[in-house]
């Protein structure tokens, strides 16, 4: 009895030490998601000062929104792969084209839709291992600083939502999310970038109170959550009131929300989230440094483990 208990002790010593070394072994991803504001030329220098910021998180990808020709310049500076989602042959300088996607790993396959003003992607490499990475962006209309003080009930909320331009832009691109999002038990897939909407996850019974009582299941998002796709921040911090994570705020209103993400369907596993805020021109503090603030967006930072 003595001998089977010592084998069973052994044994468990081993699948420790295994999963150890296996966790010690994990491969991991950081990903960045941010709208930069016009290139980030709003600011003196200010795709200089992206460069610091993006330098300072240290991504292993970026989902960028508004590059507006500033793309080449940021990612010859900072040694990235650079991939602009608008037609083939397009002038990687172009001051017209809103998406982009940089990467430390190389680039596979394009991913384009018919809509690369708001929706494109590029299957990215790593060793083995295929990952299909989607930059977005939808319409910030309809828009209300303080949706629950519309006098709405939850059902006149989502008609609101719903005749705006933002739905109708996110169901001429669901064609394309499905098509991707079928194929992520081979392939996961990773979708980032600006949603200019509110979360269903963020205005639910926990949140009740702030919202007039309110919970609404937004439709931006949670046709993505139907769809089968993760919010990666919310997954790593899910109490909305102690992380609510806001990457929108207008100095003296009353207009915070998060309405940047980084969604994902597949083999991977968010470790760790983070988002950063600061006003537009004021100093974003970051590894003990201090960099005026080129956008007015905030941004998500996300690391993911692979398989």
């Amino acid at each position: 009895m003595k001998r089977i208990v010592l084998f069973a002790c052994l044994a468990a010593l081993l699948l420790m030490e295994a999963d150890a070394w296996a966790q010690s072994d994990t491969k991991t991803l950081k990903v960045m998601a941010w709208n930069i504001l016009h290139g980030g030329n709003d600011l003196p220098n200010g795709p200089d000062r992206v460069i610091a910021i993006i330098r300072e998180i240290d991504p292993d990808l970026i989902l960028m929104v508004e590059t507006y020709g500033s793309g080449p310049h940021i990612a010859e500076t900072l040694g990235y792969h650079f991939h602009l989602i608008a037609p083939k042959g397009t002038d990687p300088d172009d001051e017209s084209i809103n998406l982009s996607i940089y990467s430390k790993h190389p680039f596979g396959e394009r991913m384009d839709t018919g809509y690369p003003f708001y929706l494109g992607g590029r299957e990215v490499l790593i060793d083995e291992q295929k990952i299909n990475v989607f930059s977005n962006w939808f319409y910030y209309l309809p828009w209300e600083d303080a949706p629950e003080q519309m006098g709405k009930s939850v059902e006149e909320l989502l008609a609101w939502e719903a005749a705006g331009k933002r739905t109708e832009m996110i169901q001429n691109v669901l064609p394309y999310l499905e098509k991707y999002a079928a194929a992520t038990d081979s392939i996961p897939m990773i979708l980032g970038g600006d949603m200019n909407s509110p979360s269903h996850l963020d205005w639910n019974e926990e949140t009740q109170a702030r919202h007039n009582g309110l919970v609404v299941p937004w439709y931006a998002t949670k046709v993505l959550a139907d769809m089968g796709f993760r919010d990666s921040f919310r997954e790593v911090h899910p109490n909305p009131i102690w992380h609510p994570g806001i990457t929108w705020d207008v100095k003296g209103k009353m207009d915070s929300h998060r309405i940047d993400y980084i969604f994902y369907k597949g083999d991977l596993k968010p470790l760790a989230s983070a988002s950063y805020m600061a006003y537009f021109g004021e100093t974003l503090r970051i590894n003990e440094k201090e960099i005026p603030y080129p956008s007015d967006h905030g941004f998500v930072v996300i690391t993911f483990s692979l398989k």
